[in-house]
């Protein structure tokens, strides 16, 4: 399968930044999202609901958008693909030991809830797709991973303290540590490029109600999405702190290569709607600004390993209602 990148310009009423320049759409229709490059910045590794799948897999393909590649089993659902340093393998989360077919989707009745499927484990696995280990085994969800390409330490989330905290190992499974302790959901984590600092998505209930909400959900393997806040803290969870409180759910967040900002996506301008968009702030809480204004879904943003470009995903010029595709832009400080 090989789709070509569209060229997108500013022609095409492409509400632009000073940050943001040349952009492409790289592909095509489905669900894409959660585009990460590689260390040398030639390819990305990313989640996508496509025909014949009925649930994410994991595809890689060059940063231009060709050659796109299924490199997950075909089989369960995945999630949150990353290079490691070598640049030649890639971890992934995957339900397939639990069965062949997609998971059931989270239970709506509930609200707008994500499923943490307790069937989520993460896999080592060349970049062309051939499974060499299963990285965790601990009961229950265990998902979401980034790799640092400098120490190559690998932080996750998991349910192995039986909550929803990071976790960070090394690339073999190896040295498993326990980062957050705090109750309720930590999860979304990357490290700075010198693998001093952690940014996450948070939701630490603040009321006794609320955590009992976050609790009964969990028991369900729930989690609702709509609350989170950005935190950072060193990269042994130690000197954590809040950046935002918009009481809004945002999320996505990463550094810039030299560690001095955090891009991340955030419905604050709306907090119960479904437009999100990518802000970004220095990396101690200040200087916020809105990067794009879309006014629609943008989220997943990612530089560049020389933080020249900026890859993202959106619903921009969406044919139907839940199409997102991988777009990446020239990036301007």
């Amino acid at each position: 399968m090989r789709f070509t990148g569209l060229l997108v310009t500013a022609a095409i009423a492409f509400a632009q930044t000073r940050h943001i320049g040349h952009l492409r759409q790289l592909t095509n229709g489905g669900q894409n999202a959660e585009a990460y490059w590689s260390p040398d910045g030639k390819r990305l590794v990313f989640q996508s609901t496509r025909p014949p799948h009925e649930c994410d897999q994991i595809f890689t393909m060059n940063a231009d958008g060709s050659d796109q590649k299924l490199v997950s089993t075909g089989k369960g659902r995945t999630t949150c693909a990353y290079f490691l340093k070598d640049n030649k393998h890639i971890v992934y989360g995957s339900t397939h030991e639990g069965g062949d077919k997609c998971p059931p989707p989270a239970d709506r009745s509930k609200g707008y809830v994500w499923a943490v499927y307790p069937s989520y484990d993460i896999f080592l696995a060349t970049d062309a797709g051939k499974i060499l280990k299963k990285l965790t085994d601990a009961p229950g969800y265990d998902a979401e991973a980034t790799v640092n390409f400098k120490t190559g330490r690998i932080i996750y989330t998991s349910m192995a303290s039986g909550d929803l905290d990071l976790w960070s190992m090394k690339p073999d499974g190896s040295a498993k540590t326990r980062i957050t302790t705090k109750a309720g959901y930590d999860g979304g984590a990357v490290y700075s490029r010198d693998g001093k600092k952690l940014v996450w998505r948070a939701n630490h209930p603040g009321t006794p109600e609320l955590m009992d909400r976050y609790r009964a959900l969990l028991k369900d393997n729930l989690t609702t999405p709509m609350k989170m806040e950005i935190i950072v803290a060193d990269a042994d969870g130690e000197n954590e702190r809040q950046l935002t409180n918009f009481n809004c759910a945002s999320f996505a967040p990463s550094f810039s290569p030299d560690g001095k900002k955090i891009i991340f996506a955030s419905n604050k301008h709306n907090c119960d709607g479904r437009k999100f968009e990518l802000f970004l702030m220095n990396s101690d809480g200040s200087g916020l600004e809105q990067v794009t204004d879309f006014g629609g879904f943008s989220s997943f943003p990612e530089f560049s390993p020389d933080g020249k470009r900026l890859v993202f995903s959106s619903d921009k010029d969406a044919k139907s209602r839940y199409e997102f595709n991988i777009f990446v832009a020239d990036w301007s400080w």
